[in-house]
């Protein structure tokens, strides 16, 4: 299994949600989904959270701890894998999916032996089509584009770049319905952007570079890539990401 880890927030039942999940497991969820069909839990009460609901610095240390018994000991007893955490609505809830449970109680006394000072739930259900991972960790389009946003904001930030300046923004969409071609071109022009080349991918699938003048800034470049997310998707078309050049004063 490959282990690449996303830490991602969303929202949850009205709640502001902090996710942490391994991507890399989505590669290997239809072989999974016969060896590990049962999804379990372990749901902890948070003393400290902050004002948020989530997870406080002054207790990050300890749950960093608990999270580190759990995968280990999920290791140790070789029973199943550890996917995801959720935090939110002042709880910490750990997920795993296993190939057995009938040592699931020796899993919990091991791993949870030194957090008597926590209130700590649990359980397990069959969930054989991996719907928790699917449908709770795992990304939406748009969730996936803001981590991708942050990854290069925060990139240009340590490169001493100016997020706050405006510059030009490369975007690039590739064609689902190119019958919509124009009636696309003419919303985007619509909008302000300048329409560059039409390009095409490996597979022989036609698309459009097209840029603007904005800020890289987080919240700007979600609200704008967010935009152009249901702008494309209304006119037959898929957004595949942005560029733009480092800017420091």
């Amino acid at each position: 299994m490959q282990e690449y880890w996303e830490l991602y927030m969303k929202n949850l039942e009205g709640h502001p949600a902090s996710i942490l999940f391994n991507a890399g497991i989505s590669m290997e969820t239809e072989e999974l989904r016969s060896t590990h069909p049962t999804v379990s839990f372990v749901k902890v009460m948070l003393k400290e959270p902050n004002e948020n609901g989530l997870l406080s610095k002054g207790e990050e240390s300890e749950i960093l701890f608990l999270e580190d018994k759990l995968e280990a000991t999920m290791l140790k007893f070789r029973i199943g894998k550890y996917v995801g955490r959720i935090i939110t609505d002042n709880t910490v809830t750990f997920l795993f999916y296993m190939q057995f449970t009938y040592n699931w109680q020796d899993f919990l006394e091991f791993a949870l032996k030194e957090f008597d000072s926590y209130e700590i739930t649990n359980g397990f259900s069959d969930d054989s089509e991996w719907n928790y991972y699917q449908n709770l960790l795992y990304p939406t389009a748009k969730e996936w584009q803001m981590i991708q946003n942050h990854r290069v904001c925060k990139s240009l930030k340590d490169s001493g770049d100016n997020l706050q300046i405006a510059r030009a923004i490369e975007h690039k969409l590739y064609f689902v319905d190119f019958s919509k071609k124009d009636i696309l071109i003419k919303e985007l022009e619509n909008k302000g952007f300048v329409i560059q080349n039409e390009i095409e991918n490996e597979d022989g699938i036609k698309g459009l570079s097209f840029y603007r003048l904005d800020k890289p800034f987080y919240v700007d470049i979600d609200e704008l890539t967010l935009d152009l997310i249901d702008t494309l998707q209304r006119n037959g078309a898929s957004y595949d990401g942005w560029e733009t050049s480092l800017v420091k004063s």
